[in-house]
Formats: C-alpha cells, sequence, structure tokens
C-alpha cells in the first residue's frame, strides 16, 4: 500500500524530480519548497516519511528536523543536501536524520533508501506481541511509542540512540562490529563512518549508565565491537 510522503526541497526542477520517481513507487507525495511551509505541513498533518533538503530558504532542514524530533509521534527523515564533507552528514544524522544523500544522487538509489526506511518503520510498528516492551535490567523500551526508561525515569534519546539500544536490547550478549551496527541501525552507504557507532556509544551510555567509563549494559568487546549485558 502507497504511503503518504513530504518532500522539503527549495530547488523546484529537483522536488518535481522527486515527486514523479517516489510517486512511480505508488506513494502519495505533497510538495513544500521553502522551509516554513514544509514545517508548517509536517506538522499539521501525518506523512510516513520527510525527505527533507538541508539548505533551505526561511528555516533549513537542520532547524525543521529537531522540532519533528520534538514531536510525539516520529517520522522518518531522509536529508538531502550539496554538502559532501564528513562533517555535514554527521551532522545531520546526530540531529536526527534517518538516512543521508549527497547531491547529485541516484534515482534507483533514492528509491531504494526510501524504500528501506519505510520497511524499517513497519517493523518497528508491527513487533512480534511478545516483544512490544522490551526489558532487560533496569532498561525498559516500549517499541509502539518509541520511549525508553531506566530505572522508571524516561530516557531522552534521539532517534538514533533510540535504535541502537533496541538493537541491542533485542539480542543481550549478541556482539556486533562497528560496520554491522552501521548496516543494521544506519542502513547501508554510511562504511567509513564507524566514529559515528563510537559517538552514538558514548552518548548512550552517558544517559543510560550510572557510571559511563565503567558500564554495566553497553559494553565494549576489544577488537570486535560492542554487546549488551545479559542481566
Amino acid at each position: 500500500m502507497g504511503k503518504k510522503l513530504l518532500v522539503v526541497e527549495d530547488d523546484r526542477d529537483i522536488a518535481d524530480l522527486l515527486s514523479l520517481n517516489l510517486g512511480d513507487l505508488g506513494h502519495q507525495i505533497d510538495l513544500a519548497l521553502d522551509g516554513h511551509s514544509g514545517l508548517e505541513k509536517a506538522l499539521a498533518q501525518h506523512y510516513d516519511l520527510v525527505v527533507l533538503d538541508l539548505m533551505l530558504p526561511g528555516l533549513d532542514g537542520l532547524d525543521i528536523c529537531k522540532r519533528l524530533r520534538n514531536q510525539q509521534n516520529y517520522v522518518p527523515i531522509l536529508m538531502l543536501t550539496a554538502r559532501s564533507s564528513e562533517l555535514d552528514r554527521v551532522l545531520g544524522l546526530e540531529i536526527g536524520a534517518d538516512d543521508y544523500m549527497t547531491k547529485p544522487f541516484s534515482i534507483r538509489e533514492l528509491q531504494a533508501r526510501v524504500k528501506a526506511l519505510l520497511r524499517r518503520m513497519e517493523v518497528l510498528a508491527s513487533p512480534e506481541p511478545t516483544q512490544e516492551t522490551l526489558r532487560v535490567g533496569d532498561v525498559e523500551i516500549d517499541l509502539d511509542k518509541r520511549r525508553a526508561s531506566f530505572g522508571g525515569k524516561a530516557l531522552n534519546l534521539t532517534a538514533k540512540e533510540f535504535d541502537l539500544l533496541v538493537q541491542f536490547a533485542r539480542y543481550p550478549g549478541r556482539v556486533y562490529s562497528r560496520n554491522q551496527l552501521l548496516e543494521l541501525v544506519w542502513g547501508g552507504g554510511f562504511d567509513g563512518f564507524e566514529h559515528t557507532v563510537n559517538s552514538h556509544i558514548n552518548r548512550l551510555r552517558t544517559k543510560l549508565e550510572a557510571d559511563p567509563t565503567n558500564p554495566r549494559y553497553i559494553l565494549t568487546v576489544w577488537g570486535v565491537g560492542y554487546k549488551f549485558a545479559e542481566l
């Protein structure tokens, strides 16, 4: 079944190209050509995914992303930008974008990324009945509401921090390399960004662990990667 997507892109030719090719996948596409109207539409309606340009007139993509991540209802965000530096890519992901593509991009790759994000959200929204809530030690994760708590206290997690915690908590004791976590949590296309995993692990530890320098939950397996403790 087709989904409802919002494309926020100030270049009319690119916006029309995105609308045409994402529409070919069977989705309903809404367009916004500036930041303010894009945010207004994103807040006023339910969308299954937002394709968001970083550089926009009026309000840039990072500000829109931050505003959307402060809302209760979660919407996946695919960020687009003409910038190609590693810092810009990492910043976009750490602000809360689910995926990132640099212009110029392949339409086929864009379609594949959109399919992957929508598929991932369907899996998260329809967990097995016994896994609607995950509990490991003092950690509790509500998959439907995308909320996590530690010892009964809510954890203020970014989108990727939450996804990373879910991946660990589903399989306590399983050891993941950084590349495996990039593939499972961020999806394909992020080879060479292993420090993105490291930074997310460090921030997750500061929110989850009583003593981040001596973690109890997210453990380092030297020479391999990380695992979640079996408690």
